[in-house]
């Protein structure tokens, strides 16, 4: 029987002791101290006028919903929909420039809450130029607003719920700057339309992945211990500040799907419709990732063939029911015929039939299937250098582009390998064009200090959304993602009290969101806005030292994670299995793919066409033959492209094994200096911050100073060469 819908409450409180990263009270004071009115109707116009009363609760000022039709009071700031913009009638006060004077005099400063007809006139006056800038500009889409400042009040203008959703939240992220004198037009829309969070969340507590597989920060906001964790308030919470970001999408479970997991489908369907009621006020919509094999194991048919009119007509069946809870369910992601998930391959068939399958179930209720496109041999033989980890997406699913159904988005992760602090951007990016693309990214830092290392990821990020695959006559990742299924990451967010572990880490969250809504920010403007909102640096004693000892820390840090830990692009090197700290060959001779084939007289993995295993071919020009040649490689990639002596020769006039010793010991000095300058900042930040930061910044210093010894020690005696500045290699 089909539980009703429980009544949504908005904007409930945080818990006492739960970090409201960048979200906290003081960000709202701007919009607290005014006046505001809400236009529109609506869930998400529900949760607007919630978040604007609660800030003026706190700040003294007023919300006030108001229709169309209704009379127009006096206002600082309208949020309205553009359908429900009030319009003037004879008895209102005319919107003439004389007078707006008294409102343009205050420019900068909460109004007086005491209603003129002057500031009244203003408000006509200001929507009078909303109107008129809404006339020259395109369309609005679902999501996209305008932000303008006319006769001393601020005007946000949005063409449905969600886009003035985001548009709230702009106003936060500009503060007092969007009331001031100077403030410009703003016309915002996200360049990708599909912005997601994986969470590779398990409801039953796996004996080896925890409760959260690759997860630093505690046990799962959704799940513990085989059901739903039923902490409403930090979902919320955890709604709020994916909305402040810009994400629209979750994806609520495992990528790997066992066997508890199986069964959110089907029995367990409440569980997943009661997340989506608390995710749905903020704009966010949920996906459920899923067995490929469910019809056998949830289903009790005999098989999970792809092309089985049986299953064909379960997977319909079933996708009905979840729709019949869920009306505004997003669909299913995958993870098939990899590293041990069922898929299609069971039965002769391919990811496009195996897709399909799926996209046939989701297309009459307007969902997708995203289809990973990580799959490759984990079980290779060592011995075989032929064989090559980094080709196997490019060799399953370039063949099959054109096939897919046009709900199947493929989701690629950016890289060819698995997420390592270097590698080149995967060829699959450019070698399926008739097919919609997802790029993935992995907020959650496996591979890049795992929440206890300060790593902020959006310079590397920028990188590979700013790479254009067919060189400078083409378009870039970013293109590429906006066209196709957009972009998506592995979610860092756990039950721990600062969301991610590391305070410092919810940058990373933070920026991913931001990207996806503008790939073209710069990494270090996405890090002032985050720096704004969560240190509120004007309020503190030294804003300017504030802000430039987070930025002297963070800015560099994905650099100074990969000066003290896999050189040159090779990748790696981590301990097996939790892959937390260095173990040089831990990898070297498993069966996972994963090598540096390092020896006495080289080191680095031959991807030639000439000589080697062929994966430079699966770039178009001109990154095929630049990655080809061992002269015009990149020295940051060199090894992952090519095996070379170790005194080969770099770009930057270092041999390699000498970049090997200074680039350890110049990451290890790095990380000292990041300790140094964020004991400059306990008087100006949150006492539990600073302790917490501090802890990771020591276990920080101790592990890049193990990644120094180890990986200078394994290269010295390998190579038997010294180094030039007679450092102590052990």
């Amino acid at each position: 029987m089909r539980r009703p819908l429980r009544q949504v409450r908005t904007n409930t409180p945080e818990p006492t002791d739960l970090h409201p990263a960048w979200l906290p009270p003081e960000v709202w004071a701007a919009i607290g101290a005014r006046r505001t009115l809400i236009c529109g109707q609506g869930l998400l116009i529900d949760t607007v006028q919630a978040e604007v009363e609660q800030a003026a609760d706190r700040y003294g000022g007023t919300a006030r919903r108001i229709t169309a039709e209704a009379d127009l009071p006096p206002a600082d700031l309208v949020l309205a929909l553009a359908a429900d913009l009030p319009r003037p009638r004879p008895a209102d006060p005319p919107p003439t420039d004389s007078k707006a004077t008294v409102a343009e005099a205050a420019e900068s400063k909460p109004a007086a809450l005491t209603p003129t007809d002057s500031e009244a006139a203003g408000v006509w006056a200001a929507l009078a130029g909303a109107r008129a800038e809404l006339a020259t500009a395109e369309a609005l889409g679902a999501e996209d607003f305008v932000v303008t400042r006319h006769h001393g009040v601020t005007v946000v203008v949005a063409g449905a719920p969600a886009g003035l959703l985001y548009g709230l939240f702009e106003v936060v992220r500009l503060g007092e700057s969007a009331f001031g004198r100077g403030h410009r037009v703003r016309v915002c829309r996200p360049v990708m339309a599909r912005r997601m969070l994986d969470h590779w969340d398990n409801v039953e507590v796996h004996p080896v992945m925890g409760q959260v597989e690759r997860g630093y920060a505690g046990g799962s906001i959704f799940w513990r211990e085989g059901g739903p964790r039923g902490d409403r308030d930090r979902v919320t919470a955890y709604a709020r500040l994916l909305a402040a970001c810009g994400i629209n999408a979750v994806a609520v479970n495992n990528v790997n799907v066992h066997a508890t997991e199986a069964r959110l489908l089907t029995e367990r369907l409440d569980d997943v419709a009661e997340l989506a009621d608390l995710l749905r006020p903020y704009g966010i919509g949920v996906h459920l990732a899923v067995s490929f094999a469910a019809p056998v194991v949830v289903g009790g048919l005999p098989t999970a063939d792809p092309l089985d009119p049986a299953v064909r007509a379960w997977w319909a069946e079933t996708t009905s029911r979840v729709y019949a809870r869920i009306p505004d369910f997003g669909g299913y992601l995958v993870k098939a015929d990899s590293e041990g998930q069922p898929g299609p391959f069971s039965y002769g068939r391919d990811h496009a039939d195996g897709a399909n399958l799926l996209a046939e179930a989701l297309a009459p209720h307007g969902g997708v299937v995203r289809w990973r496109a990580f799959v490759y041999n984990h079980r290779q033989d060592w011995r075989d250098r032929s064989t090559d980890r980094a080709r196997a997406a490019h060799d399953h699913f370039a063949p099959l582009d054109g096939r897919f159904r046009d709900n199947v988005i493929v989701q690629v992760k950016h890289g060819p390998i698995d997420f390592q602090t270097r590698e080149p951007v995967s060829p699959v990016i450019a070698a399926m064009p008739h097919t919609r693309l997802a790029v993935e990214f992995q907020v959650t830092q496996e591979y890049t200090g795992q929440q206890r290392h300060v790593c902020y990821l959006a310079p590397w990020w920028s990188e590979v959304l700013g790479f254009r695959p067919w060189g400078d006559q083409g378009g870039t990742v970013a293109e590429v993602a906006a066209g196709g299924g957009g972009l998506v990451a592995v979610s860092n967010v756990g039950d721990d009290r600062f969301w991610t572990g590391h305070p410092l880490a919810q940058a990373n969250l933070y920026a991913f969101g931001r990207l996806c809504w503008n790939p073209g920010l710069r990494p270090q403007a996405v890090l002032d806005e985050w720096i704004d909102l969560t240190f509120a640096p004007d309020r503190c004693a030294d804003p300017d030292l504030l802000r430039r000892t987070l930025h002297e820390i963070m800015d560099d840090s994905w650099r100074s994670y990969e000066r003290y830990t896999a050189p040159l692009g090779v990748g790696f090197m981590v301990r097996p299995g939790h892959h937390y700290g260095p173990d040089v060959d831990g990898y070297e001779y498993t069966p996972w793919g994963t090598y540096h084939f390092a020896d006495r007289d080289g080191v680095g993995v031959d991807r030639t066409r000439a000589t080697g295993t062929g994966f430079t071919g699966q770039y178009p020009a001109p990154w095929s033959e630049v990655y080809e040649s061992v002269e015009s490689c990149p020295d940051e990639l060199l090894l992952f492209f090519h095996h070379v002596p170790y005194d080969h020769l770099l770009h930057s006039g270092r041999t390699v094994i000498q970049h090997i010793y200074d680039t350890h010991f110049d990451g290890v000095r790095e990380v000292e200096a990041m300790c140094r300058r964020w004991e400059w900042l306990a008087r100006l930040v949150d006492p539990a911050v600073h302790a917490r930061v501090t802890e990771r910044l020591r276990e920080q210093l101790r592990c890049a100073r193990e990644w120094r010894d180890q990986v200078n020690a394994y290269f010295h005696r390998k190579s038997g060469i010294p180094d030039a500045h007679g450092r102590t290699l052990h």
